[in-house]
């Protein structure tokens, strides 16, 4: 009994451990798309990034062993990650050519809700499918512990997203910063992901 109380234990921990450690990379893609937006639209978008990052881990985990079967998955994740790492790039340049009184009228268009949330949705996809297969291999059965280490981490996320959206706003060096990181875990998602389906053919 002590041994498999061990184990369980072991278990739960590395689980929430791994999950923590994921939301910290989503909560400075949500925060980082989020910033530039009016006060108002900051808050819906956080919120909005926080409860679909649930939705979908919670989604993906109900699957999780399935997903694991599915050869290519994280690859097409980490090129929509590259995509919306691309959109960040163009909107972090545009900033700059607006704090630019040089840049000609016209010349920068300004960040809408829209936008925000649909780069957001397509980066919570990406960010929930590797999170969800980093702890599938650990989690097997224990469809519990899972489910608490992802709700755990949406939780932080959501406090930490919001406190990087503030301090980017502040601090827009930052958000070049938080490009490089967002660009890090895409490629790495990528090169995971073409690795795998190298392997399988």
């Amino acid at each position: 009994m002590p041994e498999n109380f061990i184990a369980e234990f072991y278990v739960f921990f590395t689980i929430v451990l791994i999950d923590v450690a994921l939301a910290g990379d989503n909560a400075v893609v949500v925060g980082q798309l989020a910033s530039g937006l009016p006060s108002e639209q900051k808050r819906r978008a956080i919120l909005l990034g926080v409860v679909l990052a649930l939705v979908f881990r919670v989604a993906f985990a109900l699957v999780a062993v399935q997903l694991l079967q599915i050869i290519g998955l994280l690859l097409a994740g980490g090129l929509l990650l590259l995509w919306v790492s691309y959109k960040m790039y163009r909107e972090l340049r545009e900033g700059s050519q607006a704090d630019n009184p040089d840049a000609p009228p016209g010349s920068v268009g300004r960040k809408t809700f829209a936008a925000a949330a649909f780069q957001i949705a397509v980066a919570d996809v990406s960010m929930s499918l590797d999170n969800v297969l980093a702890v599938a291999g650990v989690a097997r059965d224990h469809m519990t512990a899972l489910i608490f280490g992802l709700v755990l981490s949406i939780a932080l996320m959501g406090v930490a997203a919001n406190f990087i959206a503030r301090w980017m706003e502040k601090h827009r060096w930052m958000a070049w910063v938080g490009l490089l990181i967002i660009l890090f875990v895409a490629l790495k998602m990528t090169y995971e992901g073409g690795h795998e389906v190298l392997a399988a053919l």
